[in-house]
């Protein structure tokens, strides 16, 4: 290489956005981050770019079983405006609101729905912390692809997308939400029910339950208290463990320290997660941004442009963090029902899990790349194919019967 080529290479990096402490294994949005604080964000004047696929096609040195995506689909390029949302519509066909009456609360459930067909099996899908039900939207589509009559329910936890907490007099519960790990298993379990109940299904399908990082401590506590019963084959769990996670909370506060407060435009705020490598798609990002965002009510006296504000304070919950991960690995490994982890690299596996492994415990562990979040969002069509490979394997073992689905 040539003096010239190396000092056009050495501005290219210099122009990069800074890289960013690991903290994908907690929350969902703790990948990247810019370097200076800003309270709003402003939109940048260039167009968005997707990251270059051989920058992101490398396998990490340690991981097995890697599948790697087809590159000329999944890098693809938008057509039409690349940071114009994008609706709901064109990946789930129904939308619920699920009223849950408790005794010391009324919870408005907020789920997207696309209905098993046959008898095929419902894939319950919970998100992580301060995302929401369309963080797995294009994984719906890749899962479709490969099992065309299963059914999807992607739940939203309270505080999170359009899911409402109500008092017993019917005012909306402000925040700090209680998000402690049982009330939020409770509440996914519920949702499952209230959907039976709506459509009046006499019992419920085969259910495969999926968490991405918060949502895998919720999918595997449900699975350990038995909530729905036998119709339960088994459950996965999607870029968390819980060694690096509780390593990762350490850095939380300085992420959100810097993340912005506010967008001036749903457009900036999709402009920003896929610069800051937050979403690394921005097909998704297109899809499940604006469903993180409310725009702020305006005042007699303010003009008609308000920013966007985040749904959820992600720093209010700090004093469930540890809570969430706690135990998760015994939990997930004691747990009845087919298991399946799927890491950004098998060398992420922590102490519990490695023994685990290493002692035969029946559970299926997989790698794809090097990538360090949002399995389900950068690479829903490889993680789609983990679900449809490991299937037989996973849960047949654990059914009385064939399915007629596998």
């Amino acid at each position: 290489m040539s003096k010239l080529q190396k000092s056009v290479a050495k501005a290219k990096i210099a122009s990069l956005p800074p890289e960013a402490p690991f903290l994908s294994d907690a929350f969902p949005e703790a990948d990247e981050y810019p370097e200076e604080q800003a309270d709003e964000f402003q939109f940048w004047s260039e167009p968005a770019q997707d990251e270059d696929s051989s920058t992101s096609s490398a396998s990490s040195a340690s991981s097995t079983g890697t599948i790697k995506p087809n590159q000329k689909h999944f890098f693809a390029r938008p057509t039409g405006n690349p940071l114009e949302p994008l609706p709901w519509t064109e990946y789930f066909t129904q939308e619920f609101y699920l009223e849950n009456v408790r005794p010391d609360e009324v919870v408005i459930h907020h789920v997207y729905f696309n209905p098993p067909a046959k008898k095929a099996p419902l894939f319950v899908l919970h998100h992580g912390a301060g995302s929401s039900g369309l963080s797995f939207a294009a994984f719906t589509t890749e899962l479709h692809k490969l099992l065309p009559d299963a059914g999807v329910l992607s739940v939203e936890a309270r505080g999170h997308g359009e899911t409402v907490v109500k008092s017993t007099n019917g005012n909306i519960k402000e925040e700090p939400h209680d998000l402690s790990l049982s009330l939020l298993s409770s509440d996914l379990s519920d949702a499952v029910k209230l959907v039976q109940a709506k459509l009046h299904w006499p019992e419920l399908p085969d259910i495969l339950l999926i968490g991405h990082s918060l949502g895998g401590p919720i999918v595997t506590e449900v699975a350990s208290r038995d909530t729905l019963g036998t119709a339960v084959l088994g459950y996965a769990v999607l870029d968390v463990v819980e060694g690096s996670a509780m390593e990762a909370l350490q850095q939380m506060n300085s992420y959100l320290a810097v993340r912005p407060r506010s967008f001036p435009s749903l457009a900036s705020a999709i402009d920003w997660h896929i610069r800051s490598r937050t979403l690394r798609n921005s097909l998704s990002a297109r899809i499940s941004v604006p469903s993180l965002l409310y725009q702020s009510p305006k005042s007699s006296s303010e003009s008609d442009n308000q920013p966007w504000m985040w749904r959820t304070d992600l720093s209010s919950t700090e004093r469930y963090w540890k809570s969430w991960f706690t135990g998760l690995s015994k939990k997930f490994l004691e747990s009845k029902g087919g298991k399946l982890l799927i890491l950004a690299g098998t060398d992420r596996l922590d102490k519990e899990l490695m023994i685990g492994q290493m002692q035969g415990e029946s559970f299926a562990e997989s790698g794809l790349s090097e990538l360090a979040r949002g399995l389900h969002d950068y690479h829903q069509g490889s993680t789609s194919c983990k679900f449809s490979q490991r299937r037989v394997i996973l849960f047949r073992k654990i059914s009385l019967k064939k399915q007629p689905w596998l």
